[in-house]
């Protein structure tokens, strides 16, 4: 069964709709960008509630608490099989403020050094044109709901 992720689109309107999207930490994403970045998600358990996880992990991806409601956008489904049900929040974040929990890995490879690196390792506001490029493909199709859902504008 593939695994399933839930996360937020925080949306701001600046003349055009901007989108906060995520770039993941780790020496693995390090030199990639276009398709590398992504809304803040992450995979939820069977039986736990999407909403629920989505806020949750984008408490723990950007370190803010949302208790803004949110809009349901649906599911896609990205290359690999994983489902990711997504919501829109409007709100406008400082970026310069978040603060990504962090997770441990062996590195480099077969060292036996174990060392610990950010979720996240940064967060910027895109327009919707932008964050086109930028966003992981099988993540555009919420792009388009979302603009849809705003007007673009």
């Amino acid at each position: 069964m593939p695994s399933k992720s839930a996360g937020i689109i925080a949306y701001r309107k600046r003349g055009k709709v901007e989108v906060l999207l995520v770039h993941p930490g780790g020496p693995f994403w390090r030199n990639k960008d276009l398709g590398a970045w992504s809304i803040p998600k992450g995979e939820y358990a069977d039986g736990e509630d999407a909403e629920i996880a989505a806020r949750r992990e984008f408490a723990e991806e950007l370190g803010l608490q949302l208790s803004v409601p949110l809009i349901a956008l649906g599911q896609v489904r990205q290359r690999g099989g994983k489902l990711v049900t997504a919501f829109a929040a409007e709100l406008d974040i400082d970026v310069r403020g978040i603060r990504s929990n962090t997770f441990e890995m062996e590195w480099p490879p077969r060292s036996g050094k174990r060392q610990a690196f950010p979720e996240v390792d940064r967060a910027q506001w895109f327009t919707l044109e932008g964050a086109r490029e930028k966003i992981n493909a099988g993540q555009r199709p919420l792009l388009d709901r979302l603009e849809q859902l705003t007007g673009g504008e």
